[in-house]
């Protein structure tokens, strides 16, 4: 037993020591990883970078090298620092030979998103089904939630924990209609009442075809979206934007990246070389020209300039990330929620 017990305490020292030195170093020698916040800017047709360097201090670059002082910036990036503009009483009145007010921008700018650990994180298969028109000006949580099983979608009632049979059968009965295999792949939806309207859920069904499915009136809208041929779909993402211009995003197999546009259900395979979300941190600034993505990746930050109404590539830049450090052991990733042991290896 004693024995053991030193076994024991000379493996735990061991574990300690792996997981303690690399974080010491770090923490003592290492130089923080400083990459620029970059947006593109339609106004000169290139990528403007915002960040800090120890022998300059602030900078604001574009990509051939040329700085611009803070004001430059603000006319430079008009769609992102529209505020600015208005209370300098310098907004544009026409950008890309197209008039523009700040109406217009404020509806049709847009943030999104995503991070790996969003996607690796556990999630418990139960979603609220908002109502969709409710005549209200504001969204309401429902009482139930549903879940979709391999018999049909169920709704339980949160205050008793029953299942709504007669709301359970309706609904079934539609998505059986609409030739939905059960069970579901993958939900995806955003349910909540901070935002102006609600969408419902994008569902992939056991055989991999997508479905749109909401409430209207307390009656399901079910629709059964064609997919182009070869796309197999493995991530959904639903946008519910202010333009209502898209539905949502698809990611497949392949890690491609791909835009449902709203109303018409069109699926548009967008000009972005890869994105991973299991893996990858990933951001879109939206305006009603371009948008920024960016793709955080183990080694780098790519950032990609699409077009607003077709999605090709416009222009891309990317910036390596450095990692300084030792190999060892961690119980924490970005990649994840989880807190468990993991060897890594970093790459100077």
């Amino acid at each position: 037993m004693k024995r053991f017990s030193i076994i024991f305490l000379c493996i735990t020292l061991v574990l300690l020591l792996l997981w303690q030195l690399p974080w010491c170093y770090t923490f003592f020698a290492a130089k923080p990883s400083r990459t620029p916040f970059s947006m593109y800017s339609c106004v000169i047709g290139d990528f403007l970078s915002m960040g800090y360097e120890e022998s300059v201090g602030l900078i604001r670059r574009d990509q051939s090298g040329n700085n611009y002082t803070q004001e430059q910036t603000d006319s430079i990036l008009p769609l992102f620092y529209v505020r600015q503009l208005m209370a300098d009483e310098r907004f544009p009145d026409s950008l890309m030979g197209v008039p523009v007010s700040p109406r217009q921008v404020q509806i049709t700018n847009f943030n999104f998103r995503v991070s790996a650990a969003d996607i690796n994180a556990p999630s418990v298969p139960l979603y609220p089904l908002l109502e969709s028109m409710s005549g209200r000006v504001d969204l309401k949580m429902p009482d139930d939630v549903f879940r979709i099983t391999p018999h049909g979608i169920e709704f339980i009632v949160m205050e008793n924990n029953t299942i709504d049979q007669e709301k359970s059968k309706v609904f079934t009965e539609v998505l059986k209609k609409k030739e939905f295999r059960f069970p579901a792949q993958y939900v995806a939806g955003n349910p909540s009442t901070r935002k102006e309207y609600d969408e419902g859920y994008l569902i992939l069904d056991a055989e991999g075809k997508l479905f749109h499915m909401k409430q209207t009136q307390g009656r399901p809208y079910v629709r059964a979206i064609p997919l182009p041929e070869g796309l197999n779909a493995k991530y959904l993402f639903i946008t519910e934007f202010q333009d209502r211009k898209t539905l949502g995003y698809i990611t497949d197999v392949n890690n491609n990246f791909y835009v449902l546009k709203n109303k018409t259900y069109e699926v548009i395979k967008t000009g972005l070389p890869s994105y991973n979300p299991e893996t990858d941190n990933f951001s879109i600034f939206g305006n009603m020209f371009d948008w920024t993505v960016c793709v955080t990746t183990d080694t780098a930050e790519e950032y990609y300039a699409l077009d607003a109404d077709d999605y090709s590539l416009i222009k891309s830049v990317s910036f390596p990330t450095s990692s300084n450090g030792m190999s060892g052991l961690r119980f924490t990733s970005y990649k994840d929620k989880f807190v468990k042991p993991r060897f890594f290896l970093i790459r100077e």
